[in-house]
């Protein structure tokens, strides 16, 4: 090779040099940085679904009636409509196993053609979107109306000969923004809950109170105001002076209230608790009486109790989720997650612990932790969660703090089941959130402002913690 060989090949491989630190450098600089994301429905083994541990053999029998009723398809025979959400309990509390939430196929879309039923499906109702319930607004003279409007009827199935009803026209509603939509709760655990006692709620409520101020937290339970409540009072439930702990306002006090309600308005069966039809239509009427016993003489003990109780011990006796230990990002990042889920705040709403009170005939419920991760208050969440409904004391932008154990196997999240992203869940507990103003304005700002701004605060490694602890839960 000669001398003009030699620095013609000198400059072409300081040239290659070149060109190929560059592109190391710019591959460095074009990269994209770590973030973090939510590590999606945790699958494989559940320990949901089971009956509490430490029930009697009399007890088991009484969770195992009600499951099976819980679980069962009704027809217009049992009661059935004459509007409906859906057919079953079960149906709408199926994932991740009976006694959970909406599941990741929405079996409302069966229900609306179900033994030749002409109902029409509506627009926010689809085949991989969450159960849901519709409720308008305001009525059509501005007056608040906040009710559930039934989905679907019974007109035109096969054992409702006869019946002619029309659906409400929900795409005149959503055309108005006077629509909003609930999905169903789990209701694992619900037994504990029911047994927290109200001292110890209002306890929980006076914790760090200091740091719970500077972050702008308030939160109170969902009293009912009685019509003769003097001045200065606590404000009660107008009947019995308690606290109500259900629902997505904590609307509703006991567990029978719960069945009884959703029985009449999810499947319009009337019921020993709800007396009256939600539509008296004559044409649409085949049962005379409540679907419940008139008479206990000569029954057999599954047989002597209604429908909706058994409900309730079923939810009464129904075991919550057992955490993972290592599930997902292993157990030293969970660990992580756990600490800076209390640091910056979250644990200030979201309470990790409740203890239950002394029961005196079922000892499994009794003096027994329940790792809620809820407060039970009602809380102001703002403009972005608001839906425009009140409940009880909880106005337009109040919603229950819901209880978290269970969340890494949910599908939906929020209120209307607007995501299924746990980090987008998280970002719109603040202020308008990352969907912007919903239209059904909440004048005060929501109470997750400054714990929001914390986790925003934090690493992304660190919000992937916090994010693979819930998903543990």
């Amino acid at each position: 090779m000669n001398k003009l060989h030699i620095k013609l090949f000198s400059m072409v491989t300081i040239s290659l040099t070149e060109v190929l630190a560059f592109h190391a450098v710019a591959a460095q600089s074009i990269a994209p940085a770590f973030k973090a994301k939510d590590p999606g429905v945790r699958t494989g083994y559940t320990s949901s679904g089971k009956p509490i541990a430490g029930l009697t053999s009399n007890q088991l029998l009484y969770f195992d009636i009600g499951k099976e009723v819980f679980s069962e398809s009704e027809s217009v025979a049992d009661g059935l409509g004459p509007t409906l959400n859906l057919d079953s309990c079960g149906g709408c509390h199926s994932h991740p196993t009976v006694g959970g939430s909406a599941p990741a196929v929405n079996p409302q879309v069966a229900v609306a053609k179900k033994l030749g039923a002409s109902n029409a499906i509506p627009s926010f109702i689809t085949a991989n979107g969450p159960v849901r319930e519709a409720r308008f607004i305001r009525n059509v003279d501005g007056s608040s109306d906040g009710g559930v409007h039934a989905l679907f009827t019974i007109a035109g199935r096969s054992d409702a000969p006869g019946c002619q009803l029309a659906q409400p026209d929900f795409a005149t509603q959503l055309a108005y923004k006077n629509i909003t939509f609930r999905i169903p709760t789990p209701v694992y655990g619900l037994g504990l809950i029911e047994q927290i006692p109200d001292s110890v709620i209002v306890a929980n409520a006076a914790t760090n109170a200091a740091r719970k101020g500077a972050l702008g937290i308030r939160g109170r339970p969902n009293f009912v105001l009685s019509g003769n409540s003097i001045s200065g009072q606590p404000n009660r439930n107008g009947n019995d002076g308690t606290i109500a702990r259900f629902g997505w306002k904590a609307q509703n006090k006991s567990l029978l209230l719960f069945s009884g309600e959703a029985y009449n308005v999810e499947m319009g069966i009337s019921n020993e608790l709800f007396q009256t039809e939600r539509d008296e239509t004559e044409s649409c009427q085949f049962t005379t009486l409540p679907n419940s016993v008139t008479s206990t003489e000569e029954l057999e003990p599954s047989q002597a109790i209604s429908s909706i109780e058994k409900f309730s011990f079923f939810m009464r006796f129904l075991a919550p989720p057992e955490p993972s230990t290592s599930t997902p990002g292993g157990a030293t990042s969970i660990s992580r997650g756990k600490d800076l889920f209390s640091n910056v705040g979250c644990a200030l709403c979201h309470t990790p612990t409740l203890q239950t009170g002394n029961h005196a005939t079922v000892a499994a419920l009794g003096n027994k932790s329940a790792n809620l991760y809820s407060d039970l208050l009602i809380h102001e969440m703002g403009s972005g969660l608001a839906d425009g409904v009140s409940q009880g004391q909880a106005g337009p932008g109040e919603f229950r703090t819901a209880p978290l154990w269970g969340l890494g196997q949910r599908i939906f999240f929020l209120h209307d089941g607007r995501t299924s992203d746990l980090l987008t869940t998280i970002q719109a507990h603040k202020s308008g959130g990352p969907f912007g103003s919903s239209g059904l304005f909440s004048p005060a700002p929501s109470e997750a402002n400054g714990v929001i701004n914390l986790f925003n605060s934090l690493t992304e490694p660190q919000k992937q913690d916090v994010l693979n602890f819930l998903r543990s839960l």
